[in-house]
């Protein structure tokens, strides 16, 4: 059966592989899930994908232990076999296929685990597929379904020649989906499903494809990826002050929806090009659909003209005398400090430490409003840098300490960090986040070591230096020849 029959033939592309295809297929999903998520915590999600896996592609019984050995952590020196096994299966014209079954895969339950993602992203990889294909996937599967509202008004007819029309890649996608044991293994609740049943989920996926879904899990699915309320973060709103929050909000820096989500979380504020929470993410490429949040801004703004202030008075003086001292020798102790410097410190300590304190009460609110699934059920990465980086330092810090915490978050990119650097410190996050956890450090950073001086922890700051922790998801970028 060629690709393009698939249609009619009404089966998930993994499924028209040959066995030994489907074998290596699960083989390398089996292993690459115990190299990227080895943790006893973790082998419940292993397992359940594994043997969905196994069912989805109609793969023999007799081959679940060695799948559930797979992904228990042996036979990864065979990740490269089972991918040239895989290759070479003469109905796999083209390998995005299977990066195409397996986001149908895991969508089918209306629910992106930003593990599977995670999963998703490496085995695209070990094919040698180029990540813009993946992205380029999402949005077509989006895509086809933003076109059931503007089809309604036209004729059946029309409709599906206007969909042949559309990217074969969005066929593959939804037949993948409209098949999954005839709808029977959609988590559906009638209550969530009823109000959607007038869109019509022929306009969907297609009639053939929605009388296997029983004309309404299709939407259920989407409405459970984005949140019932499709509000999603721009509609929340704090309804009075959350502890000592006084101001917490998302605006959406892109127009447009996407399989998976960035928060962007802005450090400090000043008067000028930087005295909007948006500014600084004006070339995030991340994701299509973007957030940043907005908080505390009288603090933060306080905080930026202070930070300003010490550095336009003092950068001549640092020139000649503190730099010397400081980031040549690569020692920063309050012995070093110039006097002339520490007499103007009062400046920046109040903003500093109050600062300090919201940031963390910021993260943790952020992490109930994700643990709610405000976002739907979708992975998010955070970004930040300075007090940004810390509110999302305490939010994963929070996030860990709740159970279903796992799954939601993709990546987090904390630049120049104003948190504890010990590794010990950092264990816990890598239980809440799936993909990376990149610390962007600048050993030069002489405000950061400033603003610390007087602290006892001042030497361990994650913004100054790598946090040494050994886990495949801990990265450390030194951005020293990149900030001046």
């Amino acid at each position: 059966a060629d690709q393009a029959g698939s249609e009619d033939s009404g089966m998930p592309l993994g499924r028209q592989l040959g066995e030994p295809g489907r074998f290596a297929y699960a083989a390398l999903c089996g292993t690459s899930l115990a190299w990227l998520f080895p943790e006893k915590e973790q082998s419940s999600f292993r397992m359940e994908f594994i043997e969905g896996l196994v069912q989805w592609l109609d793969l023999p019984d007799a081959v679940l232990p060695a799948m559930t050995a797979f992904a228990s952590g042996l036979g990864g020196e065979g990740t490269e076999t089972f991918a040239q096994i895989l290759l070479k299966d003469p109905i796999l014209k083209d390998p995005v296929v299977i990066t195409q079954d397996l986001v149908s895969f895991c969508l089918k339950d209306g629910y992106y685990d930003a593990r599977a993602r995670v999963l998703i992203c490496h085995i695209t990889w070990l094919l040698r597929i180029p990540l813009e294909e993946l992205e380029a996937l999402e949005e077509s599967l989006l895509e086809s379904l933003k076109e059931q509202k503007e089809e309604e008004s036209e004729t059946a007819e029309a409709s599906r020649k206007k969909k042949e029309r559309g990217k074969k890649l969005k066929r593959y996608l939804l037949i993948g989906l409209a098949t999954v044991g005839g709808g029977t293994v959609i988590g559906l609740t009638g209550g969530l499903a009823a109000p959607l049943v007038a869109a019509g989920a022929a306009t969907i996926i297609g009639s053939a494809g929605a009388a296997a879904l029983g004309s309404t899990a299709g939407i259920a699915v989407m409405a459970s990826l984005f949140g019932a309320a499709g509000a999603g973060l721009t509609g929340y709103k704090m309804k009075k002050r959350v502890g000592a929050i006084e101001e917490f909000e998302f605006l959406p820096l892109t127009e447009g929806k996407q399989l998976h989500i960035t928060i962007a979380i802005t450090g400090w504020l000043c008067t000028g090009r930087y005295g909007s929470f948006t500014a600084p993410w004006s070339s995030l490429l991340q994701s299509s659909e973007q957030y940043c949040l907005a908080w505390e801004s009288k603090y933060l703004m306080e905080l930026g003209n202070a930070l300003d202030s010490l550095l336009n008075g003092f950068v001549n003086m640092m020139a000649q005398e503190a730099l010397k001292f400081t980031v040549l020798s690569g020692i920063v102790t309050a012995l070093t400090w110039p006097a002339s410097l520490l007499t103007v410190a009062s400046v920046i300590d109040n903003p500093w430490g109050v600062c300090l304190h919201r940031s963390a009460e910021v993260g943790k609110h952020l992490a109930h409003i994700l643990l709610s699934r405000q976002q739907g059920k979708r992975p998010v990465t955070l970004i930040g840098f300075s007090l940004g980086a810390r509110v999302i330092y305490f939010c994963l810090q929070e996030m860990a300490q709740e159970k279903d915490s796992q799954g939601i978050i993709e990546d987090a990119v904390l630049l120049g960090a104003p948190v504890e650097g010990e590794a010990k410190y950092w264990k816990a996050i890598t239980k809440v986040v799936s993909g990376r956890i990149i610390n962007g450090y600048c050993r030069g950073d002489w405000l950061l070591g400033f603003v610390y001086r007087t602290s006892s922890v001042q030497l361990n700051v994650a913004g100054l230096q790598p946090v040494d922790l050994d886990d495949r998801r801990m990265v450390n970028v030194d951005l020293s020849s990149v900030v001046s």
